[in-house]
């Protein structure tokens, strides 16, 4: 048997650009929920404090409101008012699953890079990542597939055009960031504790969310299967060394495959990055065969992000249409604005959603005519 002539990989340090790039956008988010926090302070003084706008990419952490608005956009070509900034951002990460499969998972998604570092210290912990057997890991898995199934069948089958853009319009839904932040900011007992009981399992297991409960992974898992950018393995050159199996975060036998089709492969570049043998694994675009040079996966992720909402802004579409002093109101009688109620029918929800709104019109119109009779009584 004569030996495999090996050539060295010399293209590797993907990984700490990759980390630089995770890190940039976690500040960025940060940067935007101080922002957010002081607009909430705005609305909590009654207009009292410095005036501080509200930042739209807010609208990235609402991500059901984000698909709705999509789906109304795929209906009726319109780009919907309340959170405009999360259609784009929406629109930015399906568009990057279908370039780049599940990239925006390991670049960019603040709660994957959260994710890999609780993994991380999991795996110090430990000395090596543990994994579920199969008859629990497959099944488990299939769970954020039914969520993520549960929400297409609510939009898509139980609302019409008309149910949608009136949920969409309704208070409920213009006051969902500020909803989203009191959620987190007076947690509940039981909130605190399931996240607790999250966070524990990511350590143990790594990525135990974005693996079994994410319905945003499930739903870029299978935009990524469209991708034409496909991890390729030359098994000529292949000294079967396993180290890109050891590397991978998703657990994907990539020694065992020339061509990884998985709804779990996030393009990390991690397999690549740590195979010895040069051309061995590597980024192609199929069915050209053309091999992608790691760097511009980097460059290829963030611009098709950043031009989406880059367009969204120069467009003039990325800030909602709700003034300040509609927020103040609004903010007022927020406690009045419940969930719409699931429609059983395309034809229900839509008159329960019309009449949502016209209950929260009357209480508004109520609040407001009290407001009035204590202004003339003072």
């Amino acid at each position: 048997m004569t030996k495999k002539k090996i050539i060295k990989n010399k293209e590797k340090g993907i990984q700490k650009v990759r980390f630089i790039v995770q890190m940039a956008f976690a500040i960025l988010c940060i940067w935007i929920g101080v922002e957010f926090y002081q607009f909430i302070q705005y609305l909590e003084t009654n207009g009292a404090s410095v005036f501080s706008s509200r930042p739209p990419g807010v609208d990235g952490f609402l991500p059901i409101s984000s698909f709705m608005s999509f789906y109304l956009f795929l209906m009726t070509g319109q780009i919907h008012s309340a959170h405009p900034a999360g259609f784009f951002i929406f629109f930015a990460i399906v568009l990057v699953s279908i370039v780049f499969g599940k990239a925006f998972c390991s670049w960019l998604c603040p709660v994957g890079f959260l994710s890999e570092l609780i993994g991380d210290f999991g795996k110090k912990i430990f000395g090596k990542d543990l994994k579920l057997p199969k008859f629990l890991d497959y099944p488990l898995r299939s769970l954020k597939y039914l969520l993520l199934g549960f929400l297409f069948y609510s939009v898509i089958f139980l609302m019409s055009t008309t149910a949608l853009q009136a949920f969409l319009d309704s208070p409920y839904n213009l006051v969902s960031d500020v909803n989203m932040y009191y959620f987190f900011a007076e947690i509940s007992r039981f909130s605190l504790i399931v996240i607790g009981i999250l966070f524990l399992l990511s350590i143990v297991l790594r990525g135990f969310w974005c693996r079994y409960l994410c319905p945003y992974g499930a739903l870029l898992g299978i935009t990524s299967l469209l991708s034409p950018g496909k991890i390729k393995r030359n098994p000529v050159s292949c000294i079967d060394c396993g180290l890109c199996n050891k590397a991978c975060p998703s657990f994907i036998k990539v020694d065992k495959v020339k061509t990884v089709i998985s709804d779990e492969c996030t393009s990390c570049l991690n397999c690549v990055d740590v195979c010895p043998v040069a051309d061995t694994l590597q980024l192609e675009m199929i069915p050209a065969k053309k091999k992608i040079n790691k760097k511009y996966v980097a460059i290829g992720v963030v611009s098709i992000f950043m031009i989406v909402t880059g367009y969204g802004m120069i467009s003039g579409k990325w800030q909602n249409n709700i003034s300040k002093e509609e927020y103040l109101e609004l903010y007022q009688d927020m406690e009045s604005f419940g969930h719409p109620t699931l429609p059983t029918d395309r034809q229900a929800g839509t008159k329960a959603i019309k009449k949502f709104n016209e209950d929260a019109l009357k209480n508004n119109s109520e609040s407001n005519s009290g407001n009035d009779i204590n202004k003339e009584i003072k």
